[in-house]
């Protein structure tokens, strides 16, 4: 396994895939058909489908350009084949407690897959870093922009194995 490139679960990396492929295969396509018909209609410099077109197409271009990049710098890592089940590492589901033993979930999950809303945490962040390689019942220090915030480690899961019998 190369351990270069930045981490990124099975479903991140489909969720990539399918990004790039609509902008590829749909969205491009109709801007590209705006942008000619658009042309076709005169004047271009005053033509407001012309301008959007040109700009919404330097837009989808950079952003195919963007996970084309990604996507060949993505490292998989399934976290149902994690072997050390008992301690903190990508793709975990980690239960968390404060001060106030008010709990929070988050799964540690590739940068380009981070939902805070959804408690998916990217591998990279603050939370993340702090939680690396713990165990329940450890206490974890996180330094955060409001200033430090300690927790402790109430429970550690993974998806389960695909060939579990």
């Amino acid at each position: 396994m190369k351990h270069d490139g930045h981490p990124i679960t099975p479903a991140g990396l489909a969720a990539l895939k399918a990004r790039y492929d609509h902008l590829l295969s749909k969205e491009r396509p109709e801007i590209v058909e705006i942008v000619s018909w658009a042309a076709g209609n005169g004047d271009r410099s005053e033509n407001g489908d012309y301008l959007y077109g040109r700009k919404r197409m330097r837009e989808i271009d950079r952003e195919l350009a963007f996970l084309a990049r990604r996507m060949k710098n993505a490292r998989v890592v399934d976290p149902s084949a994690q072997p050390d089940r008992t301690r903190a590492f990508f793709g975990a589901t980690v239960t968390l407690a404060d001060e106030h033993d008010d709990e929070r979930v988050v799964t540690l999950v590739g940068d380009d897959e981070q939902d805070a809303g959804s408690g998916r945490i990217g591998w990279s962040s603050p939370l993340a870093r702090a939680l690396k390689g713990a165990e329940v019942g450890d206490l974890r220090t996180v330094f955060l922009p409001g200033g430090e915030k300690e927790y402790e480690i109430v429970a550690i899961q993974y998806p389960a194995r695909e060939n579990a019998a």
